[in-house]
């Protein structure tokens, strides 16, 4: 089991004092995807325009590079501004398959300091039913202390 203590830690010290998303973004796809074996692609989704995404760092398989709120796991969670904890891919209507691998996932909305949605950020597992509240619960946390704070 993913010690999120653990990972916690270590992204608050990767992180301490930077202020810039796109860095941000980087350190933190990197350190969750290297945490766990159930994590097949980890990264973001940047909201560029009114109603888009836009991929922004990941670590794994190529992305979709433009995910519309209107369709797909994460335009759902940009949609809804809730987490999408998806067991199986394939029972999600209008599930966008960036890589045919992907069995479930779990999607988290990304905050600012001012409580603005900046984007979402998507794991994938090639295992179904990989994800639990658990993780969504640790990870929103994690996501909330890096970037709920003032970044300016």
């Amino acid at each position: 089991m993913l010690d999120y203590d653990s990972l916690a830690a270590r992204i608050e010290a990767l992180t301490e004092g930077e202020t810039d998303t796109v860095a941000l973004m980087a350190t933190l796809a990197c350190e969750v995807h290297h945490s766990d074996d159930r994590f097949d692609w980890t990264g973001f989704y940047r909201v560029t325009a009114p109603g888009m995404l836009k991929i922004g760092p990941y670590q794994g398989g190529h992305g979709c590079l433009v995910i519309p709120f209107a369709r797909g796991v994460c335009g759902a969670c940009a949609r809804t501004g809730e987490v999408q904890l998806v067991p199986d891919v394939e029972a999600f209507d209008g599930h966008i398959a960036c890589a045919s691998s992907t069995r479930s996932e779990l999607v988290l909305p990304v905050r600012n300091g001012a409580g603005q949605l900046i984007g979402v950020f998507d794991i994938d597992s090639d295992q179904p039913d990989a994800f639990t509240q658990h993780d969504a619960e640790r990870l929103a946390a994690i996501l909330d202390a890096v970037f709920g704070k003032d970044l300016t």
